[in-house]
């Protein structure tokens, strides 16, 4: 499927899983490097982790939000009176 026809939420997962990818791949060995790129501060690393970070902050559907009352119960504002 090409990326025009990619819903957010399909486009967030897929830099997700990108991401992961890429953090698997270039795990530090037990000396620090990364195996790959066999340096100690792996920039692919670090842009996959920023990646991640902002991936899942972001709030694909934001609900309106409503008061609560003073039990801390949520007020319906569609309720008939």
């Amino acid at each position: 499927m090409t990326a025009p026809f990619l819903s957010l939420a399909q486009i967030r997962n897929r830099l997700i899983l990108t991401a992961r990818w890429i953090l698997r791949e270039h795990r530090p060995a037990p000396d620090g490097r990364c195996p790959i790129c066999r340096t100690v501060g792996c920039p692919a690393a670090a842009a996959a982790r920023d990646v991640l970070h902002a991936a899942t902050e972001v709030q694909l559907w934001n609900a309106p939000a409503r008061p609560a009352d003073d039990r801390g119960v949520m007020r319906n504002e569609n309720h008939f009176r």
